[in-house]
């Protein structure tokens, strides 16, 4: 597996069952208008890009989640690996309502736009364009719905993918400068990622390995 498909992997997974409908697990944190979730990648302890989870609240009260993440790696002063992804959900009583993205893989670019319509979700995407389940939860790992779901839909173009979790239990971490205990999980897909959330429901760390090189989302900010 390239670096670029190892990346690429990374934003296409989730968990285990899956439930009537997408929605914000009501056991889990509710992010509100103003929060931000900003991590910073390294690639083996070194600055690898950015990734950071904005909310806000819309003219009809309904919760934005708007995703960016910026990747670059090099050889020295020459760049050799972009990716650029921008992705927008849409929330009303905890029910997505649409979801938008697009990416910029090192040049080579796809979108989706999704829409829902009663109990299920019109996707056109570079990848798929039909009808999703109607408990697809988008693959932006701040959703802690993704441990209670076996399909996620790609934010950068998409596709469906079947995915499972496993609970490894918990752990003591630091995640923005503080010492905390987290509950870790196990996306077993393509790629094996290792996913963190604190007993809010907070998304607070991300690792995998790839070609024997450590990938680890930092989390920058704790609010």
């Amino acid at each position: 597996m390239t670096l670029r498909r190892t990346v690429l992997s990374l934003f296409l997974l989730a968990s285990a069952a899956l439930p009537a409908a997408a929605e914000l697990s009501p056991k889990a944190w509710q992010p509100k208008s103003g929060d931000v979730i900003s991590f910073n990648v390294l690639r083996e302890g070194k600055p690898f890009g950015s990734h950071a989870v904005k909310f806000t609240t819309d003219a009809n009260g309904a919760l934005v989640a708007k995703t960016t993440v910026s990747l670059k790696a090099g050889l020295g002063p020459v760049t050799v690996f972009r990716y650029k992804l921008d992705a927008t959900e849409t929330w009303l009583n905890g029910q997505l309502q649409k979801v938008s993205g697009t990416v910029n893989d090192d040049g080579k670019k796809r979108s989706v736009t999704a829409s829902r319509k009663g109990d299920a979700l019109n996707v056109s995407g570079t990848d798929f364009k039909g009808v999703a389940p109607a408990g697809i939860v988008p693959a932006s790992h701040w959703n802690y719905a993704q441990t209670l779901t076996g399909k996620l839909l790609s934010t950068e173009d998409g596709e469906i993918l079947n995915v499972k979790v496993v609970n490894k239990g918990r752990e003591t971490i630091k995640a923005g400068n503080k010492t905390i205990e987290a509950n870790r999980y196990l996306m077993d897909s393509a790629l094996d990622v290792d996913l963190w959330y604190d007993d809010d429901g907070r998304w607070v760390k991300l690792a995998f390995e790839a070609r024997g090189q450590q990938i680890e989302y930092v989390l920058a900010n704790f609010y």
